[in-house]
């Protein structure tokens, strides 16, 4: 690690004093770089496909908890499609009368 801190302070002290730079081994460091970054990339996606697709999940597993049933709401739906139908029924009775505005 201090190899690699020296070498980056030495870097730095380079650009700042304007020494002689070698654009053979920028690009070659540049593409070096750029090729691990890649490969690290692809060997992560390949980590994370292989797991999915054996049918684990990434991260903790969720706990599921029971599902809180409210049995008052779901007779108020009742209640509200009931009364729903009780209207489209006088409608088809007769009891209203539908008038066209246009006639």
């Amino acid at each position: 690690m201090k190899t690699f801190l020296h070498a980056l302070q030495s870097f730095l002290e380079r650009l700042r004093t304007g020494a002689h730079q070698d654009p053979v081994r920028d690009w070659l460091a540049m593409i070096v770089l750029s090729t691990t970054i890649l490969a690290a990339i692809i060997v992560w996606n390949a980590w994370i496909f292989d797991t999915i697709s054996n049918g684990s999940a990434l991260g903790p597993a969720a706990t599921t908890s029971p599902a809180v049933f409210n049995s008052s709401s779901l007779e108020v739906i009742h209640t509200t499609f009931a009364d729903r139908a009780a209207e489209e029924a006088k409608y088809v009775t007769g009891v209203y009368r539908y008038t066209d505005p246009s006639q």
